[in-house]
């Protein structure tokens, strides 16, 4: 091993192997990374714009002291009776005035519009406009949610969490570690598992008119646990959003007091293409005070291949050359089996 901790001479080339000591500095930065690469910036950038009216919303017009231009359905009737709705072509008819295109004017804008007209036939007309009905302009929803109705985009600027929120992720199936928010062509990808409560990584997200926020599923999301455990076996994220080192180890029985030394305990993350890209390893020491605290903190992540190794097995490329070649394969037929059956 050189002193950098890049181990050289993989039983398969020549290629370098990244070996890192799990510590409290590397769950520190691996934590910092995590929240700086959680929001993509361009999501954070946009900011709401006053809300466009559009086809298929209904409005209400208030025309004070002319109940005859504000309520034509009568005023015993509720207000939606009593709604304007823009027609397909993005028109409106109102009396006096006739078909006024209003797709695009914001309320303001259309206030205004109808005040100057009116003027013609009304003295000082007192206007008001309010949208009863938002029909126009929605986000969608695929995925591991609860509830996928389109949410309408309204006069109040969305966002991420609320839409969420009403929408509620499926604990069981979902994977929050990738949600995923199409806008404009673009995919931006968002990781929701380093926060506890969702709504502190998307209350600053603002939803855009068109927007499609995708949950996937997290089924084919599994760890590897190999080497000298109870019982070795591939651990699933099915109802969990993230996995700590601790809890994948314990969910196939622990360490085994025999066979294992209490000190060799991997995590290879990239195994299934070490032959293209080196995979890294991540060490921890077992032994240590700290350890179950490390080891608690320490997520592994879908893909990886957790290795404990036996009592005895002291030389690096040893243990290279055992947990390499059996990673490779199990996560490449896991991966095959997945094409197979989708």
């Amino acid at each position: 091993m050189s002193s950098n901790g890049v181990v050289r001479g993989t039983p398969k080339d020549s290629s370098e192997i990244e070996l890192v000591d799990i510590t409290p500095q590397l769950l520190q930065a691996n934590h910092a990374a995590a929240l700086n690469a959680a929001i993509p910036q361009a999501l954070l950038d946009y900011k709401p714009e006053p809300y466009r009216i559009g086809p298929g919303d209904s409005l209400y017009i208030t025309v004070w002291d002319h109940p005859e231009l504000t309520s034509p359905a009568g005023v015993q009737q509720q207000t939606a009776a009593n709604g304007r709705l823009v027609r397909s072509d993005g028109t409106l008819f109102y009396p006096y005035i006739g078909s006024i295109k209003v797709a695009g004017m914001t309320i303001e804008e259309l206030r205004q519009a109808l005040t100057s007209k009116l003027a013609k036939y009304v003295e000082r007309p007192q206007v008001d406009v309010n949208v009863v009905g938002y029909n126009s302009q929605h986000v969608t929803f695929i995925g591991a949610f609860m509830k996928t109705d389109p949410q309408s985009i309204t006069a109040v600027p969305l966002t991420l969490g609320q839409a969420i929120g009403y929408a509620t992720i499926n604990p069981d199936q979902a994977n929050i570690s990738n949600l995923i928010v199409s806008r404009d062509g673009h995919d931006y990808h968002v990781d929701l598992t380093g926060f506890g409560d969702t709504q502190s990584i998307t209350k600053d997200i603002y939803l855009k008119p068109g927007d499609r926020i995708f949950m996937p599923y997290n089924d084919t999301r599994e760890v590897y646990v190999m080497g000298e455990v109870m019982r070795p076996a591939q651990v699933g994220f099915r109802t969990v959003a993230s996995l700590s080192l601790t809890q994948a180890i314990g969910r196939v029985g622990g360490l085994n007091p025999t066979t294992s030394n209490g000190k060799e305990v991997y995590v290879i993350r990239g195994a299934n293409n070490f032959e293209n890209t080196p995979p890294k390893v991540f060490q921890l020491d077992a032994r240590s005070p700290t350890a179950f605290a490390l080891a608690d903190q320490f997520m592994v992540k879908p893909g990886d291949v957790v290795f404990v190794g036996a009592a005895g097995i002291t030389r690096w490329n040893r243990v290279i050359s055992q947990i390499l070649p059996s990673a490779s394969l199990i996560t490449s037929a896991a991966a095959a089996n997945y094409s197979a059956t989708h």
